[in-house]
C-alpha cells in the first residue's frame, strides 16, 4: 500500500504479460448501505468516464477499470512525491522562480485540456498533484470530483478542500455539505490562483486559519493571500485576475497559459543544471529580469481584458 485516503487505498502493482509495467492501483470504498453504495458507485463511474475522455502529458494516464469484485481503477504511477509533500519538504526556502512558474504551466496546460472537453475538476490543490521521476514537471491525478459540466446542471457544493475552493461553492448563509449550486469551470481558475501563490510563496494559504474559517474569509469578506512586494507584477496579475470575486472576470486557462508563456520569456535563462539533481533541491539563486517591450504589451492587453477592480479591493491576510 502507497497510499491512503478518504475514498479509498492506493496499492503499488505490476501490469502487462510479464508485469512489465509498475502501476497505481487505486481500490474505492464499497459503501455500508444501499444508499452509500450507489452514491460511491455513481462517483466511481463519473471518474472513470472523465479518465476515458481525456489524454495529456500533464494528466496521470488511466490504464484501465473494473467494477467487480471491488471498484478498482489503474493509472501510471508516478515515483516522484505530491506537490504538497515536495512543497514541505523544501520550507522555508522557495522554489526557484523558473521552477514555480514552469509547474504552474504544466498545471494550466493540464486544465485547459479538462476545460476544453467540459470537464471541471473541482478539487485542483497541491495534494492531486504528482511530480514527474526528474522533478521537472507535475501531473494532475484525482478526478473523483470531476463533473461534465452543463448549463443547465444544478451541482452540488460538496467538493473540493475549502482553503482552494471558490467562493461562489459556499452559501450564502452556511456551509451546508450538498447544497445545490451554480457555478462553472471558473472555479477551477480560482484554485489555480491560490495553488500559484503557493508555488511562488512555498506558503499555507489563509496561514493561522481553519479550513472554514478560511472558507468564511474568502466568500464573505473576499479575503485572499497576501501578495509581497517582492513578487513579479506579471505574476500578481495572474493570481488576482484568478481569484477575483465575479467568476465571469476570471480568465480561461487558455489566456493564463499565454501570460504564464510570456512571462517566461522575460526571464533570464536558467543556470546549468548538475547532470544529477539531488532529490531535494535547494532554492535561493538569483533571477535577474529581462525588460521586454513585447511582454509588457501582452499584459497590457490582457489588463483591458479583465477588471480588477474587484480584486484590487479585496482585503489580503496580513
Amino acid at each position: 500500500k502507497i497510499g491512503e485516503g478518504a475514498h479509498g487505498k492506493v496499492y503499488k502493482g505490476s501490469y502487462g504479460l510479464y508485469g512489465e509495467q509498475i502501476v497505481a492501483v487505486k481500490v474505492l470504498n464499497g459503501g455500508n448501505t444501499p444508499e452509500e453504495k450507489s452514491k460511491l458507485e455513481g462517483r466511481f463511474v463519473r471518474e472513470v468516464t472523465m479518465m476515458t475522455k481525456v489524454k495529456h502529458e500533464n494528466l496521470v494516464r488511466f490504464i484501465g477499470a473494473c467494477k467487480e469484485p471491488f471498484m478498482v481503477i489503474v493509472t501510471e504511477l508516478l515515483p516522484g512525491m505530491s506537490l504538497r509533500k515536495y512543497l514541505t519538504s523544501i520550507r522555508p526556502e522557495k522554489l526557484d522562480l523558473h521552477v514555480a512558474v514552469n509547474y504552474a504551466l504544466d498545471i494550466a496546460l493540464a486544465m485547459d485540456c479538462l476545460h476544453a472537453n467540459g470537464i471541471i475538476h473541482r478539487d485542483l490543490k497541491p495534494d492531486n498533484l504528482l511530480l514527474t521521476e526528474n522533478q521537472k514537471h507535475v501531473k494532475l491525478v484525482d478526478f473523483g470530483l470531476a463533473r461534465e459540466e452543463s448549463v443547465t446542471e444544478m451541482m452540488t457544493a460538496e467538493t473540493g478542500t475549502y482553503r482552494w475552493m471558490a467562493p461562489e461553492l459556499y452559501s450564502t448563509v452556511t456551509l451546508r455539505q450538498g447544497e445545490k449550486k451554480h457555478y462553472t469551470n471558473k472555479v477551477d481558475v480560482y484554485s489555480f490562483g491560490i495553488v500559484l501563490w503557493e508555488l511562488l510563496t512555498n506558503r499555507m494559504p489563509f496561514g493561522g486559519m481553519s479550513n472554514l474559517q478560511a472558507a468564511y474569509a474568502a466568500a464573505f469578506k473576499q479575503v485572499r493571500p497576501e501578495l509581497s512586494e517582492d513578487m513579479p507584477r506579471e505574476l500578481m496579475f495572474v493570481m488576482q485576475s484568478c481569484w477575483v470575486e465575479d467568476p465571469n472576470l476570471r480568465p480561461s486557462f487558455n489566456q493564463i497559459i499565454h501570460m504564464l508563456n510570456e512571462f517566461l520569456f522575460t526571464l533570464a535563462p536558467p543556470s546549468p543544471e548538475p547532470d544529477v539533481l539531488p532529490a531535494v533541491p535547494a532554492s535561493g539563486g538569483t533571477i535577474t529580469s529581462m525588460p521586454s517591450a513585447r511582454s509588457g504589451r501582452k499584459f497590457s492587453f490582457f489588463r483591458q481584458i479583465f477588471t480588477m477592480k474587484a480584486g484590487n479591493k479585496a482585503r489580503t491576510v496580513l
